[in-house]
């Protein structure tokens, strides 16, 4: 059985940092993307970013590029979300996910975590 354990979320002020982390267990994502998306309150979820588990090719989208860095521990199975800058528009439970099923920034994956909340204050 897969888990992913998203911590590190929190309140902040505008323009303050956070980082995420996804803990893995249950399997090696050795050949995986594995990826965070967002859902604010009465909103969809949407993408924000994906690391390939295996080159570390990263993909952001447009909203927090510049300003969030999406890393990876292969020996820790952990993945890792920088965000700085933040702006209470990034207000939102952020969630990790792995082994997509089709592209990337889609939410058709296999393995979701629980979410951990981030707040940012204006």
């Amino acid at each position: 059985q897969v888990q992913l354990v998203e911590s590190g979320g929190g309140l902040v002020q505008a323009g303050g940092s956070l980082r995420l982390s996804c803990a893995a267990s249950g399997r090696t994502f050795s050949g995986d993307v594995m990826g965070w998306f967002r859902q604010a309150p009465g909103k969809e979820r949407e993408f924000v970013s994906a690391v390939t588990w295996i080159f570390g090719n990263t993909y952001y989208a447009d909203s927090v590029k510049g300003r969030f860095t999406i890393s990876r521990d292969n020996a820790k199975n952990t993945m890792y979300l920088q965000m700085n800058s933040l702006k209470p528009e990034d207000t939102a439970v952020y969630y990790c996910a792995a082994d997509p099923r089709g592209r990337y920034y889609d939410l058709n994956y296999n393995y979701w975590g629980q979410g951990t909340q981030v707040t940012v204050s204006s």
